[in-house]
């Protein structure tokens, strides 16, 4: 989180009113090199856990071009670390979320009870965002009902085909991270203070925790929909 060690976040987080963080091992691909990038290990996640003490939540990657290593990976995660979801970054691979190579997720997803998270919208790596479509999750919700699904990154710039999705499904949630909340469409916002005060999640994806939050906070909506979206609806979808 850019503060150079777990001692001086888990500061900044109490300095600030953050109860929990959410840490997974960022598992993408490289278009360029041919090569996975981020891939944190378990065991770095788990090491990174203790350190705060249960402040951080764990999160498993997945890897469509090794389906069962991934699988086997994401459940050693939850059953020996107490990992609390998966976030996947079918972008980078190439897929949209509704591919074949992405439905085996979904099910171990299911089978462990924990919410599947995935980047949609566009690309910030050098890399074709087509398939980043919000509207690509409607297959997935339609084929898995029983899945809980949260759609990253707001979607932009498709984010009316995300309002769409987290409205129309009852397992599709979206958090708004890697963008600014003081840059968000007012769209989005006036989503948030309505129709989708259930169904969205704050998120900062690493951009500072006390500037995104105080941004938050200063959003034209009403404190019951921001108790929600801060809160609320990340302890219900991560179960804690």
């Amino acid at each position: 989180m850019g503060k150079g060690s777990v001692e001086a976040m888990v500061q900044e987080m109490d300095e600030v009113g953050i109860e929990y963080i959410f840490f997974d091992q960022v598992m993408g691909w490289s278009r360029r090199e041919h090569r996975l990038w981020g891939n944190h290990s378990i065991e770095q996640i788990a090491g990174l856990i203790e350190k705060s003490k249960g402040r951080i939540i764990g999160g498993a990657g997945y890897n469509p071009f090794r389906i069962k290593e991934s699988l086997d990976n994401i459940e050693r995660a939850v059953k020996e670390f107490g990992f609390k979801y998966v976030w996947a970054h079918p972008i980078t691979f190439g897929l949209r979320p509704s591919d074949k190579k992405m439905y085996p997720l979904y099910v171990k997803c299911i089978e462990l009870d924990i919410p599947c998270c995935f980047q949609v919208g566009q690309s910030a790596e050098p890399l074709p965002s087509e398939v980043g479509h919000p509207m690509y999750a409607d297959e997935v919700a339609l084929d898995f009902p029983e899945a809980t699904l949260v759609l990253t990154h707001t979607g932009f710039p498709w984010i009316h085909e995300w309002i769409s999705m987290v409205w129309k499904h009852p397992n599709v949630y979206g958090n708004i991270g890697a963008y600014m909340p003081s840059d968000l469409d007012p769209a989005i916002v006036k989503f948030m203070d309505t129709r989708g005060r259930d169904k969205v999640l704050w998120a900062t994806n690493s951009m500072g925790l006390t500037r995104c939050k105080k941004e938050f906070l200063e959003l034209p909506i009403r404190d019951e929909a921001k108790k929600k979206i801060l809160r609320d609806n990340a302890l219900k979808v991560f179960k804690l």
